[in-house]
């Protein structure tokens, strides 16, 4: 297993260690994916071949590779990287909109979350090679999976009230095989929004104040994704607290919670 530090995750090492980075084109399951993939659902299996954002320690784009290259835990543990943001919905009682992933999810199936958790893909419009680009994708991005998972239109969350905070750079194994490496981008929004859960994406939502969430967590029989947890036990209850001028928090600086 790969140490990540700056030295070990240079554009250079990446594209050595992972030659199909360079590429761009779609990387369909083949006949080796059969056991890897035996027993999942069909439709989040071809969801494995979306193409996530490959990246060095900076956060600067290398190129991309699948869903399903980036998230084994083969490659994580040398040290492939990429980019994801996350979601936190406040409806107007400032209470954070969760969801529970549905059972039929690859990785952490079934535990609660934040609203939202995914990635801006390698296509025009979301990749961005800059801070300012950068956000600017992944808030186009969060329009479109909160629109897939929770059957949110558009217009209830308009791109210009999405509130981009900091970026977290965390790694998370989700089973023996599956896992997360990930520089996530922190949004926040307050919105009233209509909501129509996937039922392939997302088993269950509830609104909770930041006492009923902190509540949740001391209940033995519910499980958390570890991003999720990661920023609850670091910044979130601390942001919670001063939504109204959540701007103020937002910082250029990678925080490293690895």
């Amino acid at each position: 297993m790969t140490t990540i530090t700056e030295s070990t995750l240079t554009r250079e090492r990446i594209l050595r260690l992972f030659p199909d980075v360079a590429e761009t084109a779609v990387e369909r399951p083949g006949t080796e994916d059969s056991q890897l993939f035996d027993g999942y659902d069909e439709e989040q299996v071809k969801l494995m071949e979306e193409v996530c954002i490959v990246l060095d320690w900076n956060d600067l784009p290398c190129g991309s590779a699948s869903k399903k290259t980036c998230h084994l835990m083969t490659n994580i543990n040398s040290g492939l990287l990429h980019r994801a943001f996350s979601v936190f919905l406040f409806n107007e009682d400032n209470k954070l909109l969760l969801q529970q992933r549905a059972d039929e999810k690859i990785t952490f199936p079934g535990m609660w979350t934040n609203t939202c958790c995914s990635h801006p893909l390698a296509v025009p419009g979301e990749i961005g090679h800059d801070l300012e680009s950068s956000v600017a994708g992944v808030k186009r991005a969060a329009q479109r999976k909160l629109d897939q998972e929770l059957g949110i239109p558009n217009k209830d969350v308009p791109i210009d009230d999405f509130h981009f905070l900091t970026r977290i750079h965390y790694k998370a194994p989700s089973d023996g095989v599956w896992g997360e490496h990930e520089i996530d981008y922190i949004l926040f929004i307050q919105a009233s929004p209509s909501v129509t859960p996937n039922l392939n994406e997302v088993k269950d939502v509830k609104y909770v104040t930041a006492d009923e969430l902190k509540t949740m967590f001391k209940d033995a029989s519910l499980t958390f994704t570890p991003w999720f947890k990661l920023i609850c036990e670091t910044y979130l209850f601390d942001w919670w607290t001063d939504i109204a001028n959540v701007t103020s928090f937002r910082e250029t600086e990678i925080r490293r919670l690895l």
